[in-house]
């Protein structure tokens, strides 16, 4: 297949572009930088505007677009909110208008989401069948979502791909985590009730070629787990992956304190399930917590 790929250098998009090289497919990859690559073509990409990148589209038969401001990076100061929200929609604003001049369409759009969209969701299982939240999360993935939908008046198929919290031995949240841990100072965040939707990085992967080859796939798609856990659980999970007696929790006022509104994130959450992988047939790699950490811990 001849597919274009944003946010191919990620923690997601940088495995992702191995694995579609590797099956053999033909990648152009739109990014801030051009470069020149034997097995990629890299045009290059502001991120937010319709460029020369454009004709790639005309002809392709899939997009996959991943790019967007990272959200766990920096104090969410107004510009730094204003960041991920622009980033996001002006982004996938320009990438639906070159699909939409194009004389030949793609067949599919994956556009990036996340859980995020659900909001705090207490304690009980979220399926994509449940609607937005209403914090600031909530509302960049709705916006986000709803700009992707617009390929739909071209007769492309979409998937939104809402990912969890993505596991791996080379960045990610583990990056930040796996230190503290070793040295035991792993706690649980706030009351640790709060849902983790987690997913291993290998079947983040795996869930993106799966829905690129499956036409029974489209809209809103869990990238997430079976067994989304609490953040107490988690935590003991980790501590027990590294061989460390567990932690102090930390205060929910500590994290404000420190982090702001960015501390929401980490102090709410929600019990995401992946129905319609499990309903059309994904076979998760790594479908518990335990064997996820186990074999990225040893990784590592």
């Amino acid at each position: 297949m001849r597919i274009v790929v944003t946010g191919a250098t990620g923690f997601i998009g940088g495995p992702l572009l191995k694995a579609l090289i590797r099956d053999g497919h033909a990648v152009t990859v739109l990014s801030r930088t051009a470069r020149s690559s034997p097995d990629v073509t890299y045009l290059a990409w502001d991120g937010r505007t319709v460029g020369d990148w454009a004709p790639a589209v005309d002809g392709a038969d899939a997009v996959i677009h991943l790019a967007g401001d990272p959200i766990a990076e920096g104090r969410w100061t107004p510009a730094k909110k204003a960041r991920i929200r622009n980033s996001r929609i002006a982004g996938t604003a320009a990438i639906v208008t070159a699909i939409e001049r194009a004389d030949v369409r793609p067949k599919v759009l994956i556009s990036g989401s996340a859980v995020g969209f659900y909001g705090p969701r207490g304690t009980h299982r979220i399926t994509e069948a449940e609607g937005p939240g209403r914090d600031f999360l909530s509302q960049v993935c709705l916006e986000w979502e709803s700009t992707a939908r617009l390929v739909a008046v071209s007769g492309v198929r979409l998937v939104l791909l809402r990912t969890g919290i993505v596991l791996g031995n080379a960045g990610g949240a583990l990056a930040k985590l796996l230190p503290l841990f070793r040295m035991g100072l792993g706690g649980s965040l706030g009351s640790g009730k709060q849902g983790f939707s987690w997913i291993h990085l290998d079947d983040e992967v795996g869930l993106i070629l799966w829905a690129l080859e499956n036409d029974a796939v489209s809209g809103p798609l869990n990238a997430s787990a079976p067994e989304p856990v609490s953040n107490a659980d988690f935590t003991r999970a980790l501590n027990h992956a590294v061989g460390r007696p567990g932690f102090l929790p930390v205060p929910a006022f500590a994290l404000r304190l420190g982090m702001g509104e960015q501390a929401d994130m980490l102090l709410t959450g929600a019990y995401a399930y992946p129905q319609q992988a499990q309903d059309k047939g994904y076979t998760f790699r790594f479908p518990t917590l335990s064997t996820a950490l186990s074999d990225i811990v040893a990784g590592t």
